[in-house]
């Protein structure tokens, strides 16, 4: 305003005066609200012992302190200083203390809009720099004091999109806005005519300049989302257990490090995955044979159950993955049978009733003991089918006395194999019965004792292979 304004006397006066007057009141404000929005953040930082609440509450709100920042600009900032000034030029205007005409107040407003807009351009920017040790401080804090860990669980306060967008119409269209405006009072003493075509020019090179930076901002965020957007699919595909993801490197700029690490870590969880995997088996493998050490009138028992399963779960349709369940499962389902003492599970001859309500407790025992093996997840899925394995389709089974569909799938298929391989087997005081034998005790107990259906697909196999041998 001293630049373009009439540089007398009387009017440099009564402007320092709204400007000093303007300025009390806006830093008034401002303090006001920027105390208001710290409050959370100093208590968390200054309490001795904060708890976990408070930490959480001050790490919002210093995310959100940037956004806040803007707010604090464009609101008490930018009105607590332009209202007062604004009405203070109008009583010094009306009262002849200055000699200013009231169309200045509106350029004047206008012009505070646009620096303020630049400056809250840059305090967010600024802000999100100042916020990072704050954020650190309260993440360890709440580390060390709680043992947890502070997130925003992925929330967006402001997207890239707007981000982009707001500083290249920022940094190209108002700087010309401001331009334009300071040069119109160039001409404040022309014509109304030469007014209206100096602003239809300068509206029209300030409509292209946006209209370019809206469409460079847009250019820019497809630019720098595309590979984060790539990057987030293919992380979804590690998530879900795909480690053969591959992150293609079509940039050459930072992102091309990025991509490069997060093909770096796939593989190496891919490696370990595959690690994992054998111990696994290696270990469902030793339980079972463990299993098999202690009867060797039972050896092969649950490799035998495993095969025959996993042939009839092909026929039931099943994926690889609940393929290789039903065979882990398999090789476990008489697990149980470790805590059957020597003196019942050895037993040359029939059991009792008593001994053989001991045996049937061996589905309980071996849920027992899988759920004893660290992580729990690892064991769980396995829990199912081990517990069912011997339930009846009429309800008649143990441990649980469960009907038709209650009965889980892997347990259902586990009977059929397991009957099969039992009644076909030799014991110490029977010879095993032959195949065909056992495929006739099979059918009578269809919808009965044993789920139909995995009755059929297994009774298929057992014909097809007999005509491969």
């Amino acid at each position: 305003m001293f630049a373009v304004t009439p540089s007398t006397l009387v009017n440099i006066k009564p402007l320092l005066t709204i400007l000093l007057i303007s300025l009390l009141f806006m830093v008034i404000s401002e303090v006001l609200m920027f105390n208001k929005h710290m409050a959370p953040i100093k208590q968390a930082l200054l309490c001795e012992h904060p708890n976990f609440a408070m930490l959480e509450k001050a790490y919002l709100q210093t995310h959100r302190f940037p956004v806040l920042t803007v707010k604090r600009i464009l609101g008490p900032h930018l009105f607590g200083l332009s209202i007062p000034a604004m009405l203070l030029t109008y009583f010094f205007i009306s009262t002849e203390r200055m000699t200013l005409s009231y169309h200045f107040i509106m350029y004047a407003f206008i012009g505070a809009i646009i620096i303020a807009g630049m400056h809250a351009l840059i305090e967010y920017y600024q802000a999100m720099i100042a916020i990072e040790p704050v954020l650190q401080e309260l993440y360890e804090k709440a580390k060390t004091n709680h043992q947890r860990i502070l997130s925003i669980d992925g929330s967006i306060f402001v997207s890239l999109k707007t981000k982009f967008r707001l500083s290249i119409i920022f940094l190209g269209g108002f700087p010309l806005t401001l331009f334009g405006l300071v040069v119109h009072f160039t001409f404040i003493e022309h014509s109304l005519q030469a007014h209206i075509h100096y602003w239809m020019s300068i509206s029209f090179l300030i409509g292209v300049c946006l209209l370019l930076s809206l469409y460079g901002s847009t250019l820019l965020y497809h630019h720098v989302t595309n590979p984060i957007w790539r990057l987030q699919a293919d992380m979804k595909e590690v998530e879900k257990g795909n480690f053969d993801v591959v992150a293609p490197d079509y940039n050459s700029d930072e992102f091309s490090g990025l991509l490069y690490g997060f093909n770096h870590m796939v593989q190496g969880l891919k490696e370990r995955d595959v690690v994992n995997k054998q111990l696994n088996e290696s270990f469902i493998a030793t339980l079972a044979a463990a299993l098999d050490a202690r009867d060797h009138y039972t050896a092969g028992h649950s490799i035998r159950v495993a095969t025959y399963a996993v042939e009839i779960g092909k026929r039931a349709k099943l994926s690889a993955e609940s393929l290789q369940l039903l065979k882990e499962t398999a090789l476990l389902h008489d697990i149980g049978k470790i805590g059957i003492p020597d003196h019942i599970l050895l037993k040359d001859g029939p059991l009792t009733d008593e001994e053989y309500e001991e045996i049937k407790k061996h589905p309980v025992l071996g849920e027992e003991i899988l759920r004893q093996v660290q992580p729990e997840e690892a064991m769980k899925r396995f829990l199912p089918g081990v517990r069912s394995h011997h339930e009846r389709i009429d309800g008649k089974g143990y441990p649980d006395r469960l009907q038709g569909h209650d009965i889980p799938m892997m347990g259902r298929i586990l009977a059929v194999a397991d009957a099969y391989d039992a009644m076909t087997s030799d014991r110490p005081y029977r010879k095993g019965m032959t195949s065909q034998k056992a495929v006739e005790i099979l059918t009578s107990g269809k919808g009965t004792q044993w789920d139909a259906r995995f009755v059929d697909y297994f009774t298929q196999w057992l014909a097809e292979n007999e005509k491969r041998m």
